[in-house]
């Protein structure tokens, strides 16, 4: 942590000391750097504004990002914005890399504000920098006004005030209630607490179930077998070929190998499953389904 502190200071004293850029200079080098590609003049662009790079940074400590990763963020959000920058235009290149620096910012501290994805659209957005601001503001005039504003109320004045759906409001204040914890983390400060991860429903297949499963399957295998027996030769061929089959057989190709119609095939396999469903009547309804 000390050495990233020595290297915040030292990254704004030397953003300190850069030039200041007059209108007439600024101009010309965003004209290089646009027409031109050059790299010294967009060197010199990029340096003498990571003042107002890092200065707007700072402003978005309190949301326990660390203050080197801001800088960074922060002087991407410059290099595309003298990337994009159209001189043309007349306007001050300050002025229109805050929009750029800014959105940067935003961008990284709502990425890694939680695990869970805090938002993306430009409503959410609002929400998350502006809505503890704008709670706070109107429960200051409710009670200047002697009034008592309830949890609902005051999402529906924040939703109206902001501009976003109520819906909104009641997902971002969760977001914000808290950070993230850890599944491993204990229940309470005994050294043999158990873990929240334990709380967790087992989702998986219990033993019993296995067991119970793995018997029903080998009823069922026998069931099977004992009505297979009841077929003659060639009904048992064409039940194997369409229903034991991993990718079953057409009628069409049993026909030609048995030198039969489709039509022939398929009467003989509705015969078969007759015999076989007359053999399991009385049986579970899994193995009447195979024969659907």
């Amino acid at each position: 942590m000390a050495l990233d502190g020595t290297f915040d200071r030292t990254l704004s004293r030397r953003a300190m000391q850069a030039e200041l850029l007059d209108a007439e200079t600024e101009l010309d080098l965003a004209y290089r750097w646009r027409d031109q590609r050059d790299e010294e003049a967009l060197h010199r662009l990029v340096t003498a504004y990571m003042r107002l790079a890092i200065s707007m940074a700072a402003k978005f400590k309190r949301y326990g990002a660390p203050m080197n990763d801001l800088i960074q963020e922060a002087g991407l959000g410059l290099m595309k914005a003298a990337d994009k920058f159209d001189p043309d235009r007349g306007v001050r290149f300050s002025t229109y890399a805050v929009w750029w620096i800014k959105a940067s910012i935003q961008d990284y501290v709502m990425r890694n504000w939680s695990m869970v994805r805090t938002g993306s659209t430009s409503s959410q957005k609002s929400l998350f920098f502006n809505m503890r601001r704008v709670q706070a503001r109107l429960e200051r005039e409710a009670a200047a006004e002697g009034m008592t504003l309830d949890s609902h109320q005051l999402r529906q004045l924040i939703a109206t005030e902001v501009g976003v759906p109520l819906a909104d409001v009641e997902m971002m204040e969760g977001r914000l209630s808290g950070s993230d914890y850890s599944l491993n983390a204990t229940q309470s400060a005994e050294d043999e607490g158990r873990e929240w991860i334990e709380t967790l429903e087992d989702e998986s297949q219990q033993a019993s179930e296995t067991v119970e499963a793995a018997h029903d399957t080998e009823q069922l295998r026998e069931w099977l077998l004992v009505a297979l027996q009841g077929l003659n030769q060639r009904e048992r061929f064409i039940v194997a070929e369409r229903k034991l089959r991993d990718q079953p057989r057409t009628l069409e190709s049993l026909g030609d190998e048995l030198g039969l119609s489709k039509e022939r095939v398929r009467q003989l396999e509705a015969a078969a499953f007759q015999k076989m469903r007359k053999s399991l009547e009385g049986q579970s309804r899994e193995v009447l389904q195979f024969l659907a």
